[in-house]
């Protein structure tokens, strides 16, 4: 294989992802994540489980599974704080990334039951994420499902679907082509307004377009450029198209590798362009030159990496992309990064194993985006070039460290649920540095997500080290660099904490690190004293107004922890929450008319379950804090609640609710969650036996 065909390959292989799904109940009530042919569909008999369709003749009236695919979170604005070293530069290269969470068909469209799942967490890094896939068995036309979308929004990280017009080699023929681009009587192209009405329905913003099939003529080649300008008209400004260099205007598919005459007219037309692989030194800077004279940006040029076969073993020429001492020359594409987790071993396919893989394919070698020294091999991570962004400009603000995957769900440190699950609409707001660590010495303390145990959610950040007690070869006292933030504080301001020691740590005194006016100034708040020995979970409620010297207001540009060992020994600290809010918030109402919509009996005696209900409604007086997603509970005979799953949008989907002894009637409650983890009162469903 070529690496001009690698893009090709990956798309049309899609189907083979080792992607765990769980087996769809008799009734076939498991909603998955929506595919489609653009019109015509091949004959023959599908692979089991796919389910052929045609956009032209969707309508979101007639889909059954858009409440459940539907993303809610609205795309968050962010910002470019101060980069953490030198080398990374503001304003000029960007990241793209296409990734490929799971197969085709059969990707469920709220999460699944297993923790082996591609839970990116790296979203200050990216300008823009492709939902990438497609085959000609299944489908070309793919919608990102609403965990994804929900987790990049929040971070603000736009999410397009993908247009896979695969070669002929790989299935493709030229009429799926002319399907999509076919004009209407008045010269228009429903296929374009299909798609801006899918990216509205299900709530993401735009399209990853990419013409592969062979055979075409100027005709075609004209008409697709039309199709390409017409879908960015009509999407307006909040609809995003990229197209990928393969079709040239003449309607042949030429990798061009640049920007050029052959492949402009749709860079025109369209909003960035992924340039394929094989691009060359004087080609970048050709394009970029040629970008300019368009009047464009060159950073609306991805230069195309391919990373899914060899990661961070991966060769490429950084400095025709990123060179040290001058302007960048173009933006990175990365083409499948999900490598961290496909590649893991299996011996080790454990959540924790894939982070600090990720880690170190975003932040480098050293783990630290404050200085991103070069490891071994070629790979020069984002971090050491590409500034990162942060969404932090407003209270209320919390954490609990949550990675939208776990081996349980735990509530106030309490384990309420078994079952391994991923859920990236769960994700919280995450350090977007990893991880920036301040110490004394040469001894670095291991700063890293766990999942062995949390507060909430399914996993806490765990920092691990050795303090000497008189300073020497120390990993204490450390601090450590969580977010960058533009929070405004004020009197009323708290900060709360949960946080604990495993069985065995030394003694830890523990404060909040905050940077005002100046980010590599520390201002600190003591939190409290933990005992050697471990114990349980502990929160502390800190008031900021100390920070503030009688002014009326500031603002925190750096949130962090500071760690010290009085009296040496190893450390293992986790921080379970953090948060920051001013006053006493207001709790959302509960969800209002839950209902099951459908159910069925699996073979197993458990049922699955499709609810709905509506958003939670305001509650008179003070406004309340806004509603973050929602979870649902069985209650168990004795008044326990079991935890059944959690999403961001207003339908739900329970595969297996399990029946307590010879129970006639099983209830099920579904509480508003607000950004400060507060849950409603209850709004209950029966479920009959």
């Amino acid at each position: 294989m070529t690496r001009r065909q690698a893009l090709v390959a990956g798309a049309a292989t899609a189907t083979g992802l080792a992607m765990p799904t769980a087996p769809a109940p008799a009734a076939d009530l498991q909603p998955y994540a929506s595919y489609w042919y653009p019109d015509t569909l091949p004959s023959g008999t599908p692979p089991p489980g796919v389910r052929r369709r045609s956009l032209r003749a969707w309508a979101p009236a007639g889909d059954p599974d858009l409440p459940f695919n539907r993303a809610t979170v609205p795309l968050a604005p962010r910002f470019v704080p101060p980069p953490p070293n030198s080398a990374a530069r503001r304003d000029e290269a960007r990241i793209s990334a296409l990734v490929a969470f799971a197969p085709t068909s059969g990707n469920p469209s709220q999460g699944s039951a297993t923790a082996d799942y591609y839970a990116l967490t790296h979203w200050a890094y990216l300008d823009e994420l492709v939902f990438w896939g497609g085959s000609s068995d299944e489908g070309l036309i793919l919608a990102p499902n609403a965990p994804v979308v929900d987790a990049a929004h929040r971070n603000g990280v736009p999410v397009l679907g993908t247009v896979f017009l695969p070669p002929t080699a790989y299935g493709g023929r030229l009429e799926w082509t002319r399907d999509l681009v076919r004009r209407d009587a008045d010269g228009g192209f429903p296929l374009a307004d299909k798609l801006v009405e899918v990216a509205r329905a299900y709530g993401f913003d735009g399209w990853f377009l990419n013409a592969e099939t062979g055979g075409g003529d100027a005709r075609l080649g004209a008409d697709t450029r039309d199709f390409v300008a017409y879908l960015r008209r009509r999407g307006g400004p909040g609809l995003r198209v990229t197209w990928y260099d393969a079709m040239v205007i003449s309607g042949d598919i030429a990798w061009q590798n640049e920007l050029n005459d052959r492949n402009s007219p749709f860079f025109r037309a369209a909003d960035t362009m992924f340039l394929n692989f094989n691009w060359s030194r004087t080609g970048l800077a050709s394009s970029g030159e040629l970008a300019r004279s368009l009047g464009r940006s060159p950073y609306e040029l991805w230069a195309g990496i391919d990373v899914e076969a060899n990661g961070w073993d991966t060769r490429v020429d950084w400095d025709a992309v990123v060179p040290a001492g001058r302007p960048h020359v173009a933006s990175f594409g990365f083409y499948r990064p999900e490598w961290t987790w496909k590649s893991l071993p299996g011996t080790d396919r454990g959540p924790a194993a894939f982070h600090a893989r990720d880690d170190r394919f975003w932040s480098g070698a050293s783990l630290d985006p404050a200085r991103p020294e070069p490891g071994p091999g070629p790979w020069r991570a984002p971090a050491a070039s590409v500034a990162d962004h942060s969404t932090l400009t407003s209270l209320p603000f919390a954490t609990t460290f949550n990675t939208g995957h776990g081996l349980g769900w735990y509530e106030r440190g309490v384990r309420v649920a078994d079952a391994p699950w991923n859920h990236l609409g769960l994700q919280d707001r995450l350090p977007g540095r990893r991880w920036v660590v301040r110490t004394a010495g040469a001894a670095r303390p291991v700063v890293g997500f766990d999942f062995a145990d949390a507060w909430r959610g399914g996993s806490s950040l765990l920092i691990d080290g050795v303090g000497s007690g008189d300073g020497s070869e120390s990993a204490f006292p450390s601090t450590v660099e969580l977010y960058a933030a533009r929070l405004p504080l004020s009197p009323a301001t708290v900060a709360e904490l949960a946080h604990r020691t495993d069985p065995g740590s030394a003694a830890v005194r523990v404060e909040l690190a905050v940077a005002l006016d100046e980010p590599d100034r520390f201002s600190y708040l003591p939190v409290g004293d933990l005992p050697a020995g471990g114990g349980g979970w502990t929160t502390a409620t800190i008031p900021v107004a100390r920070l503030l010297r009688g002014r009326a207001a500031a603002t925190a540009h750096v949130l962090g922890v500071r760690l010290t060992v009085p009296d040496g020994g190893r450390v293992r600290w986790r921080l379970g929450e953090l948060a920051l809010h001013d006053g006493s918030p207001v709790p959302p109402g509960p969800p209002d008319a839950p209902a099951v919509t459908a159910s069925t009996r699996n073979p197993d005696g458990t049922a699955a379950l499709r609810l709905t209900w509506q958003p939670t409604k305001r509650t008179s007086g003070r406004a309340p804090t806004p509603v973050r997603h929602y979870e649902l509970h069985q209650v168990v005979p004795g008044g326990r609640r079991r935890f059944l799953g959690g999403t961001c949008g207003h339908a739900y989907y329970v595969p297996a609710l399990r029946r307590t002894a010879d129970e006639e009637a099983t209830r099920v409650e579904v509480r508003a969650v607000d950004e400060l983890y507060t849950a409603s009162a209850p709004a209950s469903v029966t479920h009959r036996w």
